[in-house]
């Protein structure tokens, strides 16, 4: 009986397709980010609904609900995604899941007033 369960088990995870999962994606070119990103960041205030345009030179500005304001760039260095702001610098993630592309902004040195940002591409 256990050895029918493995075998359905193993033959379920074969077949399934893996489009399902959360991956990151690996950016070659900054250009890949251009366009509008809508999402949440972590701010003095706890978390604030923000909007964020990408240009095709990896320039952005980002604005919340509540008015604070941010400009700056993303790069590439040494095969890594980084980006520079006017009140941080740090690391950023490109992933996919279900259709969805998620952009995943960390500051290098989180504090009260600037933490994590997390936006989704908007369609």
């Amino acid at each position: 009986m256990k050895m029918h369960l493995v075998l359905l088990l193993a033959a379920v995870f074969a077949l399934s397709p893996t489009g399902g999962f959360a991956g990151e994606k690996q950016i070659v070119d900054v250009k890949e980010l251009a366009g509008n990103w809508r999402g949440w960041v972590t701010g003095e205030q706890g978390q604030e609904r923000a909007t964020m345009i990408v240009t095709a030179d990896g320039g952005y500005k980002a604005s919340t609900t509540r008015g604070s304001t941010t400009e700056g760039k993303f790069y590439l260095q040494d095969g890594k995604l980084r980006y520079q702001s006017s009140r941080t610098k740090g690391t950023a993630s490109l992933s996919e899941d279900k259709g969805k592309t998620v952009l995943k902004v960390v500051p290098d040195d989180p504090n009260y007033r600037t933490g994590t940002g997390e936006y989704e591409r908007v369609k």
